[in-house]
């Protein structure tokens, strides 16, 4: 299964976003998401072991719980594929990143004109 089938899935990309935040018992995990999306705790068990196969979660036992965390082998392979792709959006987001510091800045700029006309306007009555 390619990295990008993995994070397809919007239960599996929603378990990686709770593994996030460190590791994290299947039962919690199983609970969260049965809350969002109605599935049942067979169902979670095997997102965790797709997830678990394809690297991008570990699982590590603590008495009768497993534990899950988030392992860097999943994430480094989707991005290693679509570093190729980053030719055709880097130079696009770059220019947006201008543009949106260029607009960042004209209000800036803005904002103290008008204050500065607003205290000399208040300094000639």
């Amino acid at each position: 299964m390619h990295a990008l089938d993995v994070l397809g899935d919007p239960v599996r990309r929603r378990i990686l976003e709770l593994l996030t935040g460190g590791e994290t018992s299947a039962g919690e995990i199983a609970a969260q998401i049965h809350d969002e999306f109605g599935i049942s705790q067979p169902a979670v068990s095997q997102h965790l072991r797709v997830l678990r196969e394809q690297g991008f979660a570990s699982v590590r036992p603590e008495g009768t719980r497993r534990l899950y965390a988030l392992a860097p082998e999943g994430p480094t392979a989707a991005r290693e594929w679509l570093s190729a792709f980053d030719q055709f959006w880097l130079p696009k987001l770059a220019a947006l990143d201008t543009e949106l510091a260029r607009g960042r800045r004209q209000r800036r700029l803005g904002t103290a004109d008008s204050t500065t006309t607003t205290n000399q306007e208040q300094h000639h009555d």
